[in-house]
């Protein structure tokens, strides 16, 4: 029988910032150190949040894994009309996010938090993966679900 773990993430979905190097003169040594920005730490943090709510920290599931990932952003205020009509979409707004954040980053940010949670071995055990990344339909909040699956 096919186990699904299923929940929501109240938050901004962030990127994972790439890997940061920094290198110094020490004496007549050059010293080099790798760093992480952690400017998505935000994002995990809402992450394991939920993960903890939903009774799944620790689940070191260790089997092939699909991934569902629903990323709903919040609209800008450019996308509404003014005055008495503000509660309206302006004509020819988009339903998809087609802007930065990129999609590979979110994921990666996310997979990367549920690796540290221990939901999951590692990242690499998920082989399949279904990503959306649209805007709410009104002018609802930053949501993301998702849907953990053993193949």
């Amino acid at each position: 029988m096919k186990e699904v773990f299923e929940f929501h993430v109240h938050g901004e979905p962030t990127g994972q910032p790439r890997q940061r190097h920094h290198i110094r003169k020490i004496g007549e040594t050059f010293v080099a150190k790798s760093y992480d920005p952690g400017t998505a730490q935000p994002w995990k943090d809402c992450i394991a949040r939920e993960v903890r709510a939903a009774g799944l920290l620790g689940l070191m599931l260790d089997c092939p894994i699909g991934l569902e990932a629903l990323f709903i952003f919040k609209r800008p205020k450019s996308h509404f009309r003014t005055g008495k009509n503000a509660a309206l979409l302006r004509e020819g707004i988009v339903y998809w996010h087609i802007s930065k954040p990129d999609m590979d980053n979110i994921v990666k940010a996310a997979k990367d938090a549920l690796t540290d949670l221990g939901v999951w071995r590692d990242d690499s055990l998920v082989c399949r993966e279904t990503l959306e990344k649209h805007y709410a339909i009104g002018a609802g909040p930053s949501i993301t679900f998702f849907k953990i699956s053993k193949l």
